[in-house]
Parts: C-alpha cells; sequence; structure tokens
C-alpha cells in the first residue's frame, strides 16, 4: 500500500474522531442544560420524569462519545491500533 494512502487514511481517521468528539461534547452541553434547568424544555416535553431521564441519557451517550472520539484521535496519530479497536 503506497504511503500517501496510509497518511490519507490516518488523516480521515483523525478528523472523523473529532467529529465524533464534537458530537459528544455538544451532547454533554445539552444534557447539563437539560438537567440544570428543566424549565426551558417542559414546553417540548410534557412529562418531567421523560425530560429528567433524557437529560441523564444525553449525559451518558455525550461522556461516552466524548471519551471514544478523544481516544480515536490519539491512536490515529500515534497509529496505535489497540486505541483504534477501542
Amino acid at each position: 500500500v503506497p504511503m500517501g494512502v496510509l497518511t490519507c487514511l490516518k488523516y480521515l481517521m483523525f478528523i472523523f474522531n473529532v467529529l465524533v468528539f464534537a458530537g459528544g461534547t455538544c451532547l454533554v452541553g445539552v444534557g447539563a442544560w437539560v438537567a440544570v434547568d428543566p424549565a426551558g424544555f417542559q414546553d417540548i416535553v410534557a412529562a418531567r420524569a421523560v425530560l429528567s431521564a433524557g437529560a441523564w441519557l444525553l449525559l451518558a451517550v455525550g461522556i461516552t462519545l466524548s471519551l471514544l472520539g478523544f481516544l480515536g484521535c490519539c491512536g490515529a496519530l500515534r497509529r496505535s491500533r489497540p486505541l483504534l479497536l477501542l
């Protein structure tokens, strides 16, 4: 495999993982906002129990995606197979 192809794949994986990290960070921000100030979202979601559970779910998914995106970025830059498989 030519070296240029491997370099291109490395940077594409890095960019994809940066997008995953950014999406996870946005989910953490929205989940924290809903958990701290649920009054703004009560018009959208009628039941408070659903709103509270949704906020915690957004936080959990966001933290997981941020962690995986960060580890993926580190793995892509260092060409670490275990980090990329994680």
